[in-house]
């Protein structure tokens, strides 16, 4: 009976946990809480000041609530910390009980700046792209040490070429590729060439093959590898949305399949009820 009850308890707090009203109501006090964080640099009256710091003590609550009851609706609840997104709020949400008083001060603060960034943890979209993003980050690495091999070369070259030219612009390596950095992000990149252009006439092309090889090669390469990353996980969503398999199917509704493992679990709980 006492296993029965806790299932219905657990099934019930899904529910919640994953209705639309609920959610709704999440995001609302997300937004709500970066509010708060932008109304508290500003210069407010007294008033103002303890109204506010009412409101987030409300969101703090609201924020353990929530989190406890995603907690108590896992069966198993070493699960709920396998998932990384679960782990992240459970981080934020203990940063926010820290006392914003005494020396604690500042470190209370920017723990609730980050309160925002729950927002991404509530919307599955916003988790998609972050993923892609994170699983991306290797690939992108490889294509990210060879533009950096290219800024060193072409670095070197315009340190020895252009160094009597403008020292403040090509005194030596490191500052030879700070100024690539500005000609690839076309920031005033002509006036550069055209200093060079009246003591070397043919160093254009020095900055067209540069520019050639970084902003339109290797960063394509790279949004490339983003959009590559991106299609498998829209792939894999779907798939898990769906609980169908990558070679088609008929679909099931995620909830469904919950749904009956709950229901599984309940009649198991029952016969072992009965059979005692």
């Amino acid at each position: 009976m006492k296993n029965t009850i806790i299932f219905r308890m657990q099934r019930r707090l899904k529910e919640v946990d994953s209705s639309k009203w609920f959610q709704g109501v999440v995001i609302a006090v997300i937004i709500l809480s970066a509010l708060l964080v932008g109304a508290k640099t500003h210069n407010l009256p007294a008033q103002a000041i303890v109204v506010l710091a009412a409101l987030d003590v409300a969101v703090t609550v609201f924020f353990v609530v929530e989190l406890t009851i995603r907690f108590l609706a896992y069966r198993k609840k070493p699960e709920f910390f396998k998932n990384g997104w679960n782990i992240f709020d459970t981080i934020i949400v203990i940063g926010s009980l820290i006392p914003s008083g005494g020396s604690g001060v500042l470190i209370a603060r920017l723990l609730r700046v980050f309160r925002v960034l729950r927002l991404v943890s509530m919307v599955p979209e916003l988790r998609l792209l972050i993923n892609a993003l994170i699983k991306a980050i290797p690939r992108m690495g490889y294509i990210a040490l060879l533009m950096f091999v290219i800024f060193y070369i072409y670095a070197a070259i315009g340190s020895i070429v252009f160094k009597d030219i403008n020292d403040v612009l090509w005194g030596d390596v490191s500052i030879s590729m700070l100024t690539l950095f500005r000609v690839a992000t076309f920031e005033d990149w002509t006036d550069v060439m055209y200093e060079t252009m009246a003591v070397y006439p043919i160093s254009w092309i020095y900055y067209l093959t540069f520019i050639f090889l970084t902003a339109f090669i290797f960063l394509n390469m790279m949004v490339g590898t983003i959009l590559e990353v991106m299609s498998e996980e829209h792939e894999n969503f779907r798939v898990e949305s769906h609980g169908e398999s990558r070679e088609g199917g008929e679909p099931a509704s995620r909830a469904q399949i919950e749904a009956l493992h709950d229901e599984i679990a309940e009649l198991k709980a029952l016969i072992k009820q009965n059979t005692r």
